[in-house]
C-alpha cells in the first residue's frame, strides 16, 4: 500500500465548491423513481408492488427526465443518483461495467440526455461511485473465475486460496469480499493497474459532464494516497466538482482538504430523529435499520449536539455537508418516527434552515413511508397522487424557496438562543440580515423567546405574516410546528 501524504504537506484550509453551499439535493434510487416505458422486453414487478431484494420495478433515466418538472418544482438544484452503471442488481452496487450505464436505465444515451436536460434547468448531477468492490459479473473478476491462477487479472483482487467459490456458500469463497458478501469481490487497490482503472473511471464521467461523485464506503479503501490522487484528477478536470463520501462516523481523516469535500452527514440525521421524533420513535424499526438505536433528546441536548456538529470540521466543510434525514440505507424518516408526519415536517423545517446542503430522499416530500431495506426503496406513486401528503409537499416547496431567497439560511452562523423542554430557537446571522427560527415539538402551543433580534420587518415563511420585531421578544408558536422569520425584503419566500 502506498504511503499517505504526510500531515505537514496537507492543505491548511479545505476548499469546497461554492455551489454546494447554496444547493438543495434530491436523492434518486433509479429503479424506483419513474418508469418511462421506453425500455421494453423486461421481466418487471408491477409499479408500486412491495419492494424485493432481487426484483426490478423498471425505473429508468428517461423516466427521470420526464419528471424533472416535479423535481424543479421543489426548488432543488442538484440530484444525487444511486448507482447507474451496468449491474445485475436493482440497486446497482454490484457493478459489471463502469463505462456503461445499465441498459435497463436507458444506457449511456439516457444519461447524456439527462445531464443535458438537468443542466438546462440549472440542476447539478452527482453520481454514486462504487470503487471499493465490483461484482461477480465484472469482466476482470469473471476472467479470474474462468482462468484461476493463470488469470491476467489475478492481482486485481485479494485471492486467499484456490479454488474460488463465488456462488456456493457451503465452501470458502477464497477471496476478500465486502463484508463477506461473495457477490461483491473487493478490489486490490494496492495494484497500480487497479488504481489507474478506477481513477480513469472518475475522470471519464467528469469529462462526460457530471458534477461530482458520491463515494460508496470509501473508508474501506484504507489508503489516503488513493483518494488524494482521486481528488487531484477529478478537480483537474472540474475544480467545482463535488466529492462527498459515505462516512458514518468521524471523518476528519478525509476532510483535511486533500480528499473529500464533505460527507453524508449522519451526525445530522440521528439527532433529528432523536428530538423531533422523541415521543414516537419506533425503536425496533431503527435497530433493524442503518441508524441503530436512537435515544430521545430534549431541546437542550439537541441544541448542544447540533452546535457541536457545526464545529466538527472546518467551516467550509460544514457548509458543504450533505444533510439527510434518511436514505436508501435507512428506514424512511416518517416510518422511523412511527408515522408521525408532524415530526417529519419539524425535521424538514430544521433541515432547510440549518448549516449545510439539505438532501431530500425521493418521495419523502409526499409522505412516502418505508421500513428498512428494501422497503425504504419503494416506487414513487405517480399514479396515486390522491394519496400524496400535500401539506408536506407544500411545506417543502415553501422552505426551499425561502432558503434560496435568504442568504442567512444558507450561509449564516448557527446560534441556539433558547432551548427548554420541547422548544428550541436559533438564529442564522449574516451581514445581509439575520433569520430566526423557533420550533415547538410539544402538543400544545407555546411562547418561545427570541433574543437579540435586529430591529426590522420579518416575514414568517410558514404563514406569510409580516412582523415588526426588535430586541428580545416572545412569539406564539403552534403545537408541533414552527416559525421561520426572515428579513421581509427577501423576495420570493412565500
Amino acid at each position: 500500500m502506498l504511503a499517505a501524504i504526510s500531515p505537514e504537506v496537507r492543505p491548511q484550509q479545505p476548499i469546497t465548491p461554492d455551489w454546494v453551499k447554496n444547493a438543495v439535493f434530491y436523492q434518486i434510487f433509479p429503479d424506483r423513481f419513474a418508469r418511462s416505458g421506453r425500455v421494453t422486453g423486461l421481466n418487471l414487478q408491477a409499479w408500486g408492488d412491495q419492494p424485493h431484494f432481487h426484483k426490478y420495478m423498471g425505473g429508468d433515466l428517461w423516466g427521470v427526465i420526464e419528471k424533472l418538472d416535479h423535481i424543479v418544482s421543489l426548488g432543488v438544484n442538484a440530484i444525487y443518483f444511486c448507482p447507474v452503471f451496468q449491474s445485475a442488481s436493482n440497486h446497482r452496487y454490484h457493478t459489471h461495467d463502469y463505462y456503461q450505464v445499465d441498459p435497463m436505465l436507458g444506457g449511456n444515451e439516457a444519461l447524456t440526455a439527462l445531464i443535458k436536460a438537468a443542466h438546462e434547468r440549472g440542476l447539478k448531477v452527482v453520481l454514486d461511485g462504487v470503487f471499493n468492490h465490483a461484482s461477480r459479473g465484472f469482466f476482470q473478476f469473471n476472467d479470474l473465475l474462468e482462468q484461476g491462477d493463470a488469470s491476467a487479472y489475478r492481482d486485481w483482487f485479494h485471492v486467499e486460496g484456490w479454488p474460488l467459490s463465488a456462488y456456493d456458500d457451503a465452501r470458502p469463497a477464497g477471496y476478500h469480499a465486502w463484508w463477506g458478501n461473495r457477490a461483491l469481490p473487493k478490489f486490490n487497490t494496492g495494484n497500480p493497474a487497479v488504481r489507474d482503472f478506477l481513477w480513469d473511471i472518475a475522470e471519464y464521467w467528469i469529462k462526460q459532464g457530471i458534477d461530482g461523485w458520491r463515494l460508496d464506503v470509501p473508508n474501506e479503501i484504507d489508503d489516503d494516497s488513493f483518494w488524494q490522487e482521486f481528488r487531484r484528477r477529478v478537480k483537474a478536470i472540474n475544480p467545482d466538482a463535488y466529492i462527498v463520501g459515505e462516512i458514518w462516523g468521524d471523518a476528519h481523516r478525509w476532510l483535511a482538504g486533500d480528499q473529500f469535500d464533505a460527507v453524508m452527514n449522519y451526525h445530522f440525521t440521528r439527532p433529528c430523529l432523536a428530538f423531533f421524533g422523541a415521543h414516537t420513535l419506533d425503536h425496533p424499526m431503527n435497530e433493524r435499520s442503518g441508524t441503530g438505536f436512537v435515544p430521545p433528546m430534549s431541546a437542550p441536548e439537541f441544541g448542544q449536539r447540533m452546535t457541536e456538529v457545526t464545529q466538527m470540521y472546518h467551516p467550509d466543510v460544514v457548509a458543504a455537508q450533505l444533510n439527510l434525514l434518511d436514505s436508501h440505507d435507512t428506514a424512511r424518516y416518517l416510518t422511523a418516527v412511527g408515522g408521525d408526519a408532524t415530526a417529519y415536517r419539524l425535521a424538514t423545517i430544521f433541515q432547510m434552515t440549518y448549516v449545510g446542503a439539505p438532501c431530500i430522499y425521493y418521495g419523502d416530500e409526499i409522505g412516502l413511508p418505508g421500513g428498512p431495506d428494501p422497503d425504504c426503496r419503494r416506487a414513487f406513486p405517480w399514479d396515486r397522487e390522491q394519496e400524496w401528503d400535500n401539506t408536506t409537499l407544500n411545506l417543502t416547496r415553501q422552505l426551499v424557496r425561502a432558503r434560496h431567497a435568504t442568504t442567512a439560511l444558507r450561509q449564516g452562523t448557527f446560534d441556539v438562543t433558547y432551548a427548554e423542554g420541547d422548544q428550541i430557537a436559533y438564529a442564522r446571522a449574516h451581514a445581509e440580515g439575520n433569520a430566526h427560527v423557533a420550533l415547538n415539538c410539544a402538543h400544545h402551543a407555546a411562547r418561545i423567546l427570541l433574543t437579540g433580534v435586529q430591529a426590522g420587518s420579518y416575514t414568517d415563511v410558514l404563514t406569510g405574516l409580516t412582523l415588526e420585531l426588535s430586541g428580545d421578544t416572545e412569539i406564539e408558536v403552534p403545537a408541533r410546528s414552527g416559525v421561520v422569520l426572515v428579513p421581509a425584503r427577501a423576495e420570493g419566500i412565500v
